[in-house]
């Protein structure tokens, strides 16, 4: 059911233009061809032909180009037909569904992407290694410093809702309510059963086990993490004094695992344990989720339409597009929302790969959005596709733009 925004001054990638035009330009040469011999027998051919079709005819070849492998009506084919990509594993169920269409389409580009981690995707772009990275947690401005190739863009590809998982059995999904104190408290080691008395005060029509809570956290550089401390720095001054946010925090208590897909195996297989991971990775694994507390007071579950919530009222978005919108204003709004981000380098050192990576990019925020919702992920507010589309269009490639759509 997805659905994709485009804005008024929006030029769209239409990737399957290329392999559509291949076929219909051999089609439109064997009909002028075959015409042609049977003009010589019957010169009325052409005027039987009909003006009309001659018409549609001229207009089908003059939309696909003089060229045989056009992207866009003015851009052919870069001959690079692979890029490498790593990080977020946010991400990861979106990226794996996209990058699949996308080699089908256009130009059959194939993108390996790598679900390492955010801080492994950034470490992976600064060293070269990666033709871009993605990450949950934009780029410190530390980080940004170590770039030996010039300045790196943040470009935001998806939005994503971040639940809190937890193992009781008796306890269905979404039955249990907590708030962003709650869960800081937990997570620094000062609740330490499930019958506290703070979390019966909010669940009274539960009954809640004398069950120790096991908190799980990532053990990884984590995007996912950079939303959920960022989160709770938010939502609770001792959180935010003592342990603060980040992709990396120094954890209070508990035990890592690696990846979304390493705390949520780990919840599951653990009887009273609390977590945290992107909304696809829970619903995938059958794994309970609490409904939060927002800004407002009321309690919600992550879900699409809490998410689109959490980013329909963005003001001061800033110029590079690095910024997170945990605990925002909106009666419907989850809490703990955040954007995902690619990022690249703005001058590319390789023009062609450089012309691939920018198409890729706008397909992904432009026609790729259609994958979003039916894997959880809210679609892209307008306004940040419009942004997206004035980033990409920075992307150099020597003196000329990488993007020539």
């Amino acid at each position: 059911m997805g659905t994709v925004f485009y804005s008024s001054s929006e030029r769209p990638f239409n990737s399957s233009v290329p392999l559509l035009c291949a076929q219909k330009r051999r089609v439109l040469i064997l009909m002028v061809l075959h015409g042609w011999k049977r003009a010589q027998l019957r010169r009325s051919y052409f005027s039987r032909l009909g003006s009309a079709l001659l018409l549609s005819l001229i207009m089908l070849l003059a939309a696909c180009g003089g060229g045989g492998g056009s992207q866009t009506n003015t851009t052919s084919c870069p001959s690079t037909n692979r890029l490498t990509g790593g990080g977020a594993t946010f991400d990861n169920p979106l990226f794996s569904k996209m990058f699949a269409e996308y080699a089908k389409i256009g130009c059959h580009v194939r993108v390996n992407y790598q679900s390492i981690g955010s801080g492994a995707g950034i470490n992976g772009l600064l060293q070269n290694i990666l033709d871009f990275g993605a990450t949950d947690g934009p780029m410190k401005d530390a980080d940004l410093a170590k770039s030996k190739q010039g300045p790196i863009i943040h470009i935001p590809v998806t939005l994503g809702t971040v639940p809190v998982i937890y193992n009781l059995p008796d306890i269905p999904s979404q039955k249990l309510k907590l708030t962003g104190p709650i869960v800081a408290n937990i997570y620094q080691g000062n609740i330490k059963y499930w019958d506290d008395s703070a979390i019966k005060q909010i669940n009274a029509d539960l009954s809640l086990p004398h069950t120790p809570i096991s908190v799980v956290h990532r053990s990884d550089g984590s995007g996912t993490t950079a939303i959920f401390t960022n989160y709770l720095a938010n939502v609770s001054p001792d959180w935010k004094s003592k342990v603060g946010s980040g992709t990396t925090v120094a954890w209070p208590t508990g035990i890592g695992g690696k990846g979304n897909e390493g705390v949520s195996a780990q919840v599951k297989s653990t009887s009273g344990a609390i977590g945290y991971t992107e909304l696809a990775y829970a619903n995938k694994n059958n794994i309970s989720y609490a409904s939060v507390e927002n800004k407002e007071g009321n309690f919600l579950p992550p879900s699409l339409d809490s998410g689109k919530e959490a980013a329909a009222n963005l003001t001061n978005i800033p110029d590079d597009l690095r910024f997170f919108i945990t605990n925002p204003t909106g009666d419907k709004a989850y809490s703990i929302t955040g954007f995902s981000w690619v990022i690249v380098y703005q001058n590319q050192s390789n023009a062609d790969k450089g012309q691939a990576l920018a198409n890729l990019l706008w397909w992904m925020v432009h026609d790729g959005q259609q994958y979003s919702a039916p894997l959880t992920y809210p679609p892209l507010p307008d306004e940040i596709v419009k942004k997206d589309e004035a980033k990409i269009e920075l992307l150099k490639c020597g003196d000329s733009p990488c993007y020539k759509g």
